[in-house]
């Protein structure tokens, strides 16, 4: 199935549009594209020359075109992308293209033979239920091209999560074709997968990071960002896309806890997702830090006291916070003397610790189901 036709000029710069130009090169590469194919592609969908470059240990340098270059397909070479925008004007995808292009030819150099068809999103979304019958999950995986040998994994991205962090996690996963669709409020990503649990979130988590450092401002989107579920065959994507969903629930976005949640890595606290919403906001400490959380100054104290208890030591905070080690130090004691706590007691450091965990939780999934919890931070 060759792809439709898109245009960046015609595109915005939201979830959606990302998805089309990944869905776009994965469909040219399933339907067995050349390079050539995959440049001019590229060159209609930027509306501009596309220059390609090829880097190899054995080939320093190689242009587009060359004899030379044709019959070195099958090496393992790295492709430099560059879009030749006159005038130097740019688009907010040109990154996302240029990655995907750059995915697109490195599956041409190293393809083994096997055809797919990238199919249509619905069949994805067959695939993920857990109300179809086997035959036909069976049969959407076949349409879909999924190779049944390899062990896959599913990513639940929420819909509260800025754009761009869609494109962080879609570059993060490199080259490998990508499945995706949007199901209620999240968007679910569907990848092989040969990395461990902790690898793949803790590369997530770090890159979402450093393009959304803390503390967010208030013009950021909410989240929560990104549940991982555990590795599956595919027949498995279904149990897999549930996991992400349940991960999705403990990670928050708007301060210091983990962008990115692996299922696999929640092991007891699992447990801790059963727990009903309105009966955690009425639990009397979390009710109270809330109440110092309803009040700007009384906000900063929570927030820093949960940097604090993610962070471990007073510099790291201070560090991650741009503060003083005294600031953050007072702001501490602020919350402290109003808790009762002394966080240098192993026990009621574990208490404070578990107070903003099971709040962020509460957070996130009244962020997750559009609800809005009254005086919260």
């Amino acid at each position: 199935m060759f792809p439709e036709a898109i245009r960046l000029s015609e595109l915005g710069s939201g979830a959606d549009a990302v998805l089309r130009i990944v869905a776009h090169f994965d469909a040219l590469v399933e339907s067995s594209a050349d390079a050539e194919a995959v440049v001019r592609s590229a060159e209609a969908v930027a509306q501009c020359p596309v220059a390609v470059r090829w880097v190899s240990a054995t080939e320093p340098e190689v242009q587009r075109g060359s004899t030379k270059e044709r019959r070195s397909w099958d090496r393992r070479m790295n492709p430099e992308v560059r879009l030749e925008r006159a005038g130097g004007a740019a688009h907010p995808l040109d990154e996302v293209l240029i990655d995907r292009v750059r995915h697109a030819l490195r599956m041409t150099a190293s393809r083994v033979g096997s055809t797919v068809q990238l199919g249509d999103p619905a069949l994805l979304e067959l695939v993920l239920s857990d109300n179809e019958l086997p035959a036909e999950r069976a049969r959407a995986i076949r349409l879909l091209g999924l190779d049944e040998t390899r062990e896959v994994r599913v990513l639940a991205v929420s819909a509260g999560s800025p754009a761009e962090a869609l494109r962080v996690v879609v570059r993060e996963l490199g080259d490998q074709p990508i499945r995706s669709v949007t199901i209620g409020g999240d968007t679910a990503l569907l990848c092989y997968s040969s990395e461990d649990a902790r690898t793949l979130s803790d590369r997530l988590d770090a890159a979402i990071i450093a393009a959304f450092p803390p503390p967010l401002p208030a013009t950021t989107g909410r989240g929560p960002w990104v549940g991982i579920g555990a590795k599956t065959t595919v027949f498995g994507a279904a149990g897999s896309w549930r996991q992400a969903q349940r991960g999705l629930r403990f990670a928050s976005s708007t301060h210091y806890g983990r962008r990115a949640v692996a299922y696999e890595r929640l092991s007891v606290l699992e447990l801790l997702a059963d727990l009903p919403l309105e009966q955690v906001l009425r639990h009397r400490d979390v009710a109270r830090i809330n109440a110092i959380a309803s009040k700007p100054a009384g906000a900063h104290d929570v927030d820093t006291t949960e940097a604090f208890c993610v962070l471990g030591s007073l510099r790291r905070t201070a560090t991650q916070l741009h503060l003083h080690h005294s600031t953050v130090a007072a702001r501490i004691a602020h919350v402290e003397s109003a808790m009762g706590w002394d966080l240098a007691d192993p026990i009621d450091r574990f208490t404070a610790t578990l107070v903003l965990f099971v709040r962020r939780i509460a957070l996130s999934s009244a962020e997750l189901s559009a609800t809005e919890p009254t005086n919260v931070g």
